[in-house]
């Protein structure tokens, strides 16, 4: 093995971990290539995660679209399983960064995963029209093959609370204002609206898109990946979290579990019994 020269291990350490997000050194910061001190007071939130993420910035469409769907999914009250834990957390006497690391790490793939999913699906869709299929005939066969692989349940359609999510109308008017400006295509938002038409002739009845299905296709259009859109509906429910985490905190009380004290589970377990003789212990005959 050749020995390597001081400069060549330095270098070595500087690249175990690169980066193409931020530079830095003393007294300078720059990010995706701009200073930190220009982005301050110039540019939004939304503009900044899209940097970050991205590597480049937003124009103003872009920026004002991707903050709708920040906006809308901020917070689904204390029957979200995220926002009862961070509660809950906050009664059990941790910090705030604990309750809201609490509530984060629940949103997987039944909670919190479905805008993921739901991109994918459109991502399915745009696939099959770019090999030459009808929208119809493409919507049909994602729908097929996302229920074969995944189940019956279509990601981003549906409520179980809001007969017509509130939302999802919102999202979808200002994504045909973004694509009447050239800001996106206006592709992923027909695909949905032919998921919407493909349920209603299957099931008899319209199944509405849900928040996941809308903001999913403001992140489809903008060109986010499946993955980035988990994170980014975590961003904007960490805000409701943050809330509610904080609310909890100011109100007090100590170990508030999920139900009141005053009422007791169901238990479906074995009848009361005693314990065995034989499963005693030998100090209990002392």
């Amino acid at each position: 093995m050749s020995e390597k020269t001081a400069t060549e291990i330095e270098q070595e350490v500087r690249d175990w971990w690169h980066t193409g997000i931020i530079d830095m050194e003393p007294g300078k910061i720059h990010y995706g290539g701009y200073a930190i001190e220009e982005l301050i007071g110039n540019v939004s939130f939304p503009t900044m995660i899209w940097l970050m993420t991205r590597g480049e910035l937003p124009t103003t469409g872009q920026a004002r679209l991707l903050e709708a769907a920040l906006v809308s999914a901020v917070d689904h009250g204390p029957q979200a399983p995220s926002i009862a834990i961070a509660r809950m957390a906050a009664t059990c006497g941790v910090g705030l960064n604990n309750a809201m690391a609490s509530a984060v790490n629940v949103l997987g793939d039944v909670h919190g995963g479905a805008g993921e999913q739901a991109v994918s699906l459109y991502h399915d869709i745009a696939n099959r029209m770019d090999r030459g299929v009808v929208v119809e005939e493409a919507v049909s066969d994602g729908l097929d093959h996302q229920i074969t692989e995944h189940g019956k349940h279509v990601p981003g359609f549906g409520h179980r609370f809001h007969p017509v999510d509130p939302r999802a109308p919102r999202l979808l008017e200002l994504v045909k204002v973004a694509a009447e400006d050239g800001h996106v295509s206006g592709r992923f938002g027909l695909i949905a609206s032919g998921i919407e038409d493909e349920l209603l002739k299957r099931k008899g009845k319209r199944i509405p898109m849900n928040i996941d299905g809308a903001t999913a296709v403001i992140y489809a259009e903008l060109g986010f990946a499946p993955e980035l859109a988990r994170g980014l509906f975590c961003l904007s429910r960490s805000v409701g979290i943050l809330a509610h985490a904080w609310e909890q905190t100011s109100q007090g009380g100590r170990n508030k579990g999920p139900i009141p004290r005053r009422m007791i589970w169901s238990y479906t377990g074995p009848e009361r019994r005693p314990v065995p003789e034989g499963a005693k212990t030998q100090g209990n005959k002392d």
